[in-house]
């Protein structure tokens, strides 16, 4: 006896009703029924008219947000989804929007995505599950879109540049002994030489480069010395002697042997990473609110390290829709603890809670519970009053809490969403692309908070 098999007829025409195919509450419906209700007259008035008709901005948008949120970045995945993915043919309609055209639209608005941004966490508020109190402030570094292979560094460049220039006088000099032969069999001389004259300007632009970053970092390293030199002088002043130990060592200017610059995105800069090592990264900032886990604020700067970035935080938390709430407290970790810092918290009228040192892991009960000692007096310094109130029970548990909230968000984003390096180059332009890959968070976020 045989057996009848169902018969395959892979040429025969059908037609896929994607809208059936999905669950009512997937993804790409609720992000479809979320864009629809953004304001994008900025998007739309950008088309002048004339030449062929463009994609809608709305369908362009929830593409990428759908695409960012489910971890497709590059402009031609996301063009072949539009052909085999039945969530991206849902979004787009059954039409199959061209790289190229993805990657123009999302290149030319990546400034509205701030707007966007705002959009989204008013949508939030109005689901009712996002209301401002505790905000968890933190950085991670992303890979920048370079190699640092193509880096150079202040002490290579000059080096290169004393060698190449040596080379080409040397060059010249064998030329006018040789007459009409080759120096050396093979060798041309006047192409040699024209690849080191050609290279000795990108070297200048180097140099210039680290120079301006240097004078920059001078800047910011008095700013920070200066501090510590000021207390330590109030301190003197106070009990009227010299204090001992060493005073602190004021910043060397100029730029250093091992400052870098990369030919492929010189905006970016060389970062320690984790696992050891430096790569070429941008640092990108997020502030988390604790209850919902939605993402607040989320600028990208080129510091390796925090402590400089807490006052823009506190500008952008403040220019956020009053509709939102007021921020209460802010939390952060020791990177961003300083004096000046505590004092710009209360200035906002916020409370600061930045670590002062390094915790140790696995606390005992007692030490967890452990009553705070005396409150320090009403004329004391935001640090001192800081420093108190992270001893409190409920300092404590805020300063706890921010360990679950604004590293699982990189957790996500860098695990489940997958996205590690930038697609794009410029601080610029990485900015709103970090705000597209934040907005695409809080989108996957609310659609569990929205249900």
């Amino acid at each position: 006896m045989s057996n009848q098999f169902i018969p395959i007829d892979r040429d025969q025409p059908f037609v896929i009703p994607v809208q059936d195919w999905l669950d009512p509450d997937h993804l790409a419906r609720f992000i479809v029924s979320l864009v629809d209700g953004l304001d994008v007259g900025a998007l739309e008035r950008a088309y002048r008219g004339g030449g062929s008709a463009p994609y809608p901005p709305k369908m362009m948008l929830a593409l990428l947000f759908y695409g960012y949120a489910t971890g497709v970045f590059s402009s031609r995945k996301l063009e072949q989804a539009t052909d085999e993915s039945i969530p991206f043919l849902y979004i787009t309609g059954n039409t199959h929007p061209d790289h190229d055209s993805i990657n123009t639209f999302r290149k030319r608005f990546l400034r509205e995505m701030e707007d966007l941004f705002t959009q989204i966490l008013l949508r939030a508020s109005a689901f009712g599950v996002l209301r401002l109190g505790d905000v968890s402030l933190d950085g991670t570094k992303i890979h920048a879109n370079a190699s640092k292979h193509q880096s150079m560094s202040w002490g290579d460049a000059n080096r290169l540049e004393e060698q190449w220039r040596a080379e080409v006088q040397a060059l010249l000099t064998k030329a006018e002994t040789a007459g009409d032969q080759e120096p050396v069999a093979g060798m041309k001389v006047g192409e040699e030489v024209a690849m080191r004259q050609a290279r000795l300007p990108q070297i200048g632009d180097a140099k210039i480069e680290l120079d301006a970053r240097a004078q920059a970092r001078d800047d910011l390293e008095k700013a920070a010395y200066e501090e510590p030199l000021a207390q330590r002088r109030a301190r003197e002043l106070q009990r009227g002697r010299k204090l001992g130990g060493r005073a602190p060592k004021p910043p060397e200017p100029g730029p250093r042997e091992r400052d870098q610059v990369n030919f492929t995105d010189p905006e970016s800069r060389i970062m320690p990473v984790s696992g050891g090592g430096f790569e070429p990264c941008d640092n990108a900032q997020t502030g988390v609110e604790h209850d919902r886990r939605l993402i607040v604020e989320q600028p990208v700067t080129q510091h390796p390290n925090d402590q400089q970035e807490l006052t823009p935080a506190l500008a952008n938390l403040g220019a956020l829709p009053q509709t939102l709430g007021h921020v209460r407290s802010l939390v952060a970790d020791t990177g961003y603890g300083s004096a000046t810092n505590a004092e710009a918290c209360e200035q906002g009228h916020i409370i600061p809670l930045l670590a002062g040192a390094r915790e140790t892991h696995h606390p005992s009960p007692e030490a967890r519970f452990a009553e705070a000692a005396v409150a320090p007096p009403a004329t004391a310094s935001p640090l001192a009053r800081m420093r108190h109130r992270l001893t409190t029970v409920e300092g404590k548990a805020l300063d706890a809490k921010r360990k679950s909230t604004v590293e699982p968000v990189f957790g996500i984003v860098k695990e489940v969403m997958g996205f590690r390096q930038f697609l794009l180059r410029g601080l610029q332009a990485v900015t709103g692309e970090w705000t597209l890959v934040c907005l695409a968070y809080n989108v996957k976020r609310l659609h569990v908070l929205a249900g």
